[in-house]
């Protein structure tokens, strides 16, 4: 009779640990880096990213906020034109960036970034829309 009990709690402790792995693939896969060169991920250890961390991509022409999600996943994506102005707050461990669009939507909030990140990532946006509307306005003259 005990090594019944024993052999079930033994089947019932390795269940658990194969359930834990496959979640914990799970988190791991969902939490990946978007592919690009200039993305920004937040903190696993700041409020609403613990499990699926948040991220930001910048492009010349685009930003995109990318949060996984248990089931999909939510996206975000503004064009550059529509950015209205960025704004960072920062507290002691991370950084909050709002990026407010002049479309009269919800601004885009990202919580828990790198200082150095949020910096970055205000510094490329003004640098884009720098280029976009110089481009723009060079070519109409």
């Amino acid at each position: 009779m005990a090594t019944d009990t024993h052999s079930l709690l033994m089947w019932l402790l390795g269940g658990g640990l194969v359930v834990l792995a496959l979640l914990g693939a799970v988190v791991a896969a969902r939490g990946r880096r978007m592919a690009g060169e200039h993305v920004f991920q937040t903190s696993r250890w700041s409020r609403g990213n613990h499990l699926f961390p948040t991220q930001v991509a910048v492009t010349p022409t685009t930003i995109v906020q990318y949060t996984p999600q248990w089931f999909g996943r939510r996206e975000q994506s503004i064009h550059m034109a529509h950015v209205a102005s960025v704004e960072i707050d920062t507290n002691l461990f991370f950084s909050n960036v709002v990026i407010e669009t002049s479309g009269g939507s919800d601004p885009v909030r990202c919580h828990g970034h790198r200082k150095r990140d949020a910096v970055e990532m205000k510094r490329l946006i003004n640098e884009y829309q720098t280029q976009y509307y110089g481009n723009r306005g060079g070519s109409q003259s």
